[in-house]
This record gives structure tokens, sequence and C-alpha cells, in this order.
């Protein structure tokens, strides 16, 4: 029987906003922040694959679960990989990445990804959301993806590219792309058996690996807006966010 699983991963070597996962917001570290929502939703087992130490404690200090990793990895697919080997999964087992510092993702929309990707039998799989400020189609920081259709929360249509800079007039349509992937655990192996690209390495973004090999991402809808935290003033806002609520 097909198992879902979440694992988060997590280092400390981030430039932009040192010690990022260990950040205190509102009395809870970044960290523990993405860790709860994961929890919410309630789909299976959650861990955060890390390589530092540190992180390790924070997660264990709040009853969380963790899986140490290999300090050489150049990108968060590649820890996921390494803690799935650890936990000994099937081919059919589902893996849902979920991004360190996207502590805004909704629990709902977590668990909308796992329920249209198995019901489709999806190997790849993400969330994007509706762009609604002109400036963020120049925002290198937010990442956009582009497909043929219309997306909807409860089909999903094929990723034709991602981008870090887009035109808004673009003829097919935009999102903005979130911090999570979907694996089955069959074509995550397949994934990390190929070589990184030069759009990947140019661009830095991971999952041009996949679209340089004509590997299928589907994109699914997100009903509710996230946006990851890389910078000092991506904290602040989400900060604003939470003192909001």
């Amino acid at each position: 029987m097909t198992k879902s699983i979440i694992i988060i991963p997590s280092r400390l070597a981030a430039t932009r906003l040192p010690n990022k996962p260990l950040i205190n917001i509102n009395k809870k570290s970044l960290i523990m922040h993405v860790y709860e929502k994961a929890l919410k939703s309630e789909i299976g087992e959650v861990y955060v694959a890390t390589c530092d130490e540190e992180i390790a404690l924070e997660v264990k200090k709040n009853g969380g679960k963790f899986i140490m990793t290999n300090i050489k990895h150049t990108n968060g697919t590649e820890r996921v990989y390494e803690a799935t080997q650890k936990l000994g999964l099937e081919d059919i087992d589902i893996v849902i990445n979920v991004q360190g510092d996207e502590p805004m993702i909704n629990p709902k929309d977590i668990k909308n990804l796992n329920k249209v990707s198995l019901k489709n039998n999806l190997n790849i799989a993400t969330l994007a959301y509706k762009i609604e400020k002109k400036e963020d189609y120049i925002n290198k920081d937010i990442v956009k993806v582009v497909t043929k259709n219309k997306i909807t929360d409860k089909t999903s249509q094929k990723a034709i590219n991602f981008y870090r800079l887009v035109n808004s007039n673009y003829q097919n349509y935009i999102y903005q792309h979130f911090g999570i992937y979907l694996y089955k655990f069959s074509a995550l192996k397949k994934l990390v058996r190929l070589k990184k690209s030069k759009n990947e390495i140019n661009e830095k973004l991971e999952q041009l690996r996949a679209i340089d090999n004509n590997i299928k991402i589907d994109v699914i809808l997100a009903n509710y807006f996230s946006s990851g935290i890389d910078t000092k003033k991506d904290l602040d806002e989400y900060i604003k966010l939470l003192n909001k609520q």
C-alpha cells in the first residue's frame, strides 16, 4: 500500500540570511514553523533532513523527527533522497519535499497536493499560486512556473518551464512557484541519478534538471498564498503577517 511522507531539507549554510532555520520568530524557530505546518497536513510522518547538529537538536527538543545527512549535498533534492534511503521506501511511496524556508505553506494545500497526485497517479508534482503584483514578474527571488493551460486545485497541468525573470505578456499561463515538490519514490530515484543540467546550474533552480531531461512536472493550484524566506525583508514581512493574525 502506498504511503506518503514529508521530508524538510534544512541546513545552516545560507549566505543571505545566516543561520536561517534557527531564527526565532514569535518564540519559535523558522524550521519548527515549517515542521508544524507539515504535521498539520496529516498525510504521514514528517522528518527534517539536515547535516547540522544544531538543527537536529532544535527539532529533537521540540518533539520532532530528524535524519542526519551528508554535508556535501549541493541541493535539497539530494538531501531528501539520502533521507528516503534511510527510511527504506518502496517505489510506489510518495515523498513530499517541503522547503525549510516556506513557513507560510498551508497544510490544506499540502494535503490537496498529495490527494490530487495520488488520484491521478502523478510522478512529480508541485504547487503554484496566481501572481498578483506586476513587479513580481521581474523579481528574481520569486520563481515563476509557466503552464500551457490554466491550473486548478483539482486538476494538474504540465510545467513548460521555470523562470526567475519572465515577460508578463507571455502567451501562456504564469504562476508563482511554491517551494514544495511531490515525488513518487521511483521518480525521485531517477531524477537524482541524472547529471546537473546547464540551465539548473545557471538559474540555480534544481527543478530545471527534470525539464531539461523531458521529465514531466505537474502543477496544481494552491488556494493559499505562500512565499519563501530568503532575505531580511522576507523575514520582516512574515513577522508582520503573523502579528496581524
